[in-house]
C-alpha cells in the first residue's frame, strides 16, 4: 500500500506477540478483567501530573496554565471516568445482577431509550444535572435492548482477534479509551500505532498497560503514514480502528493513486478488513430564540466559545458553525459576548499540523473575518451565506467559527430550518449541540422533542457541548448510523460505550442551561456550578485535579475540596 521504506522488525514483532497472546486474553475470566482495571487507576494518577504536563509543553503553555485544566480532563480525568464506567458495568455482572437497572430502559414514544448517566450516586453529586440517554434503532425492544446489553460477557462473546488501533494526535486519552473498547467490549488484543504528534505519551500509556504489555495483549508502535499503512495490511492484523479523517480512512481503504475512485466506485477496496472509525465531521452548535437575559447571554457565549476553543479547536467534535436566528433580537447580543469572551483569552496558539494554514485560508476566502486574538488566531467569520463555503463543506480543525443565519421569527419555523440545515447542508454526523432555554422548551415542547428526534447526530448535546459524550464512558461514541466505507461519513461502530449497548441510534445528552444558583430562575435547578471544561473556568486546574483523584478511589473526604474549588471557578 505504500512505497515508503518502513523498518518492520518492530511492526512485525508486536503482531507476532499479539497473536500468540490472544487466546488468553480471550480466557481471562471476568474477576481477573476488574481486577486489571482495578489495579490499572492507581497507575494513571501516578502518571496523571507528567502526563498532563507534557501535553501542556507540547502545546506551548506551561502545566500550571489554567488552559492545562484541558490536559488534564482530556487524558488522566478521561480514563479515570471511562475505566469506572467499565468497572461499574462488570461489578454488576460479577454480583450476578443485569447489567442495566431495570427502570433504565423504557419505551417512549413508540421507541426505546436507555437512560445511561447518571449511572452512579457520586455521579448525580458531581455533575448534578447531568443526564444523557441512549435512543435505540427503530423495532429494539425495551427486553431486547436489555437481553443484549453486555453481550461479550453474556454468552455472547467474540472470537479472539487483534486489532490495529490508529491513534489520534489531538485529545490524549482517545487513543487508550479505543485500546479499552476493544479489550474490553470487543475481546480484542491491540496494537496501537501512536500518532507522531502525541507521540510523547507512549511511555506513559506503556506504563499504564504495563499488566496487559506483560501479558502479550497490548503493543505500542510509532511512526507515522507509513507505518499505519503497513500495519493496516499486514495479514497478522484482523480489524482496525481509527480516530482521524475522511481522508486518513479513504487512503487506507481505497488508495491515492489515479485509481482510488475507481475502486470506490466499483467497491473493490485495497483494504477489505472489519473497519471501525471515528471521523469528526462539521459541527453545529444551534441557538433556539428565546427569553434570554443578560446573564445568559454571557453564559451561553461562555459555552459557546469553549466548544470552539477547547484544545484551540484541534477537535474532531468543535463547534464549527453557530447557527443562529437572522430575526431573533437576541442574535447579536449573544454575538457581542462571543466577541468578548474571545478577546479575553489568554494567549494560545493552534499547534496541529496545517493550522496555520487552515486558518490563513480562512482569512483569504473571507476578508469580512473578525481576528479576536493577538496571536492572529480566534476566527469570527460574522455571516456564511453560500452553503458552498469551505467552512461549511471541510472540517477546519482550528480555532474559527462560522456564523450562519436562518429565518424563523420563532422557535418553530427556527428549528425546522436549523434541523433541515443541520442534516442537509453540514457534511459529518458525529455530534451537534442545541442551546434552548427550559422555558422556550416549556411552552414549545413538541417543537423541541421533533428537533430532538429529527437531528442526525451520533451525539446530541441539548444546553451540553456534545463532546462530553466523550467524556463519560457510559454513552455510546460515534457517529450516527447509516454511513458506509464508500460514503464513510463521520465513520462506522462505537467506541466507549461501557454498557455494551447494541442497535444503537444516537445518544441526548442534557445539561442544566445555567449554573446554580441562576438556574432556579430559569427552570433548569441544579447543584451545579460552572462547569469546569469551560475555558473561562478560574479554578479549573485545581478542581479537575481534585475530580480525577477522586474519581479514580471516590471518598467522602475529598469532596469537601471539590465543591470549594468548583464553587469559585
Amino acid at each position: 500500500m505504500t512505497t515508503l521504506p518502513v523498518d518492520t522488525d518492530a511492526p512485525d514483532r508486536a503482531v507476532a506477540d499479539l497473536r500468540a497472546g490472544r487466546d488468553s486474553w480471550a480466557a481471562t475470566p471476568l474477576a481477573e478483567r476488574i481486577a486489571l482495571l482495578e489495579r490499572m487507576l492507581p497507575r494513571i494518577t501516578a502518571r496523571a501530573a507528567d502526563m498532563a504536563e507534557a501535553g501542556a509543553r507540547e502545546k506551548g503553555y506551561g502545566p500550571d496554565s489554567p488552559v492545562a485544566a484541558e490536559d488534564w480532563i482530556g487524558a488522566p480525568w478521561a480514563m479515570t471516568q471511562n475505566v469506572g464506567a467499565l468497572l461499574h458495568v462488570l461489578r454488576r455482572l460479577a454480583a450476578g445482577r443485569e447489567p442495566l437497572p431495570a427502570h433504565a430502559v423504557r419505551e417512549r414514544r413508540g421507541r426505546t431509550v436507555v437512560d445511561v448517566f447518571p449511572a452512579t450516586g457520586w455521579d448525580r453529586l458531581l455533575l448534578n444535572g447531568f443526564t444523557a440517554e441512549v435512543r435505540l434503532r427503530p423495532g429494539t425492544t425495551p427486553r431486547r435492548a436489555r437481553d443484549r446489553a453486555a453481550g461479550p460477557y453474556r454468552g455472547r462473546a467474540p472470537r479472539p482477534r487483534v486489532s490495529l488501533v490508529l491513534g489520534a494526535g489531538n485529545v490524549a486519552a482517545i487513543t487508550a479509551l479505543d485500546i479499552l473498547h476493544k479489550l474490553y467490549a470487543e475481546n480484542q488484543v491491540v496494537v496501537a500505532k501512536m500518532n507522531p504528534v502525541n507521540d510523547y505519551l507512549r511511555p506513559h500509556f506503556a506504563e499504564i498497560f504495563a499488566e496487559f504489555t506483560a501479558r502479550g495483549w497490548v503493543r505500542f508502535v510509532a511512526g507515522g503514514a507509513a507505518e499505519g499503512a503497513y500495519l493496516a495490511a499486514h495479514d497478522g492484523i484482523d480489524t482496525l480502528h481509527v480516530t482521524g479523517s475522511e481522508r486518513t480512512h479513504d487512503a487506507l481503504v481505497w488508495g491515492t493513486d489515479e485509481r482510488a475512485e475507481e475502486r470506490r466506485r466499483d467497491d473493490t477496496p485495497l483494504l477489505d478488513k472489519e473497519f471501525t472509525s471515528e471521523l469528526g465531521g462539521v459541527s453545529p452548535c444551534i441557538v433556539t430564540p428565546g427569553p434570554w437575559t443578560r446573564a445568559d447571554f454571557r453564559h451561553q457565549a461562555e459555552h459557546i466559545v469553549t466548544s470552539k476553543m477547547n484544545n484551540s479547536g484541534h477537535n474532531c467534535i468543535a463547534s464549527q458553525v453557530l447557527v443562529v436566528p437572522t430575526d431573533w433580537d437576541g442574535t447579536e447580543k449573544l454575538l457581542t459576548e462571543i466577541r468578548a469572551v474571545l478577546r479575553a483569552l489568554p494567549p494560545r496558539t493552534d499547534y496541529y499540523p496545517g493550522a496555520a494554514e487552515r486558518l490563513a485560508a480562512v482569512r483569504a476566502a473571507h476578508p469580512e473575518t473578525e481576528v479576536l486574538g493577538a496571536d492572529g488566531c480566534r476566527l469570527l467569520v460574522p455571516d456564511v451565506t453560500d452553503r458552498n463555503d469551505p467552512l461549511l463543506t471541510g472540517e477546519v480543525f482550528a480555532s474559527a467559527l462560522a456564523v450562519v443565519r436562518l429565518p424563523g421569527a420563532d422557535p418553530d419555523a427556527f428549528l425546522k430550518e436549523a434541523v433541515a440545515f443541520a442534516n442537509d447542508v453540514l457534511p459529518g454526523t458525529l455530534g451537534a449541540t442545541l442551546l434552548v432555554h427550559p422555558r422556550t422548551e416549556k411552552s414549545h415542547p413538541r417543537q423541541v422533542n421533533q428537533a430532538i428526534d429529527a437531528l442526525r447526530y451520533g451525539t446530541l448535546g441539548v444546553n451540553c457541548w456534545s463532546a462530553i459524550g466523550f467524556l463519560l464512558g457510559y454513552t455510546p461514541w460515534g457517529a450516527h448510523p447509516g454511513h458506509t466505507r464508500r460514503d464513510i461519513g463521520s465513520g462506522i461502530g462505537l467506541v466507549h460505550n461501557a454498557f455494551m449497548l447494541e442497535d444503537v441510534e444516537k445518544t441526548v445528552l442534557r445539561a442544566p442551561f445555567a449554573p446554580a444558583p441562576r438556574g432556579l430562575f430559569t427552570g433548569s435547578p441544579s447543584l451545579s456550578p460552572r462547569p469546569p471544561f469551560y475555558v473561562t473556568n478560574r479554578t479549573a486546574l485545581t478542581t479537575i485535579r481534585r475530580v480525577t483523584a477522586f474519581t479514580a478511589a471516590p471518598s467522602v473526604a475529598k469532596l469537601p475540596g471539590i465543591f470549594a474549588s468548583a464553587l469559585r471557578g
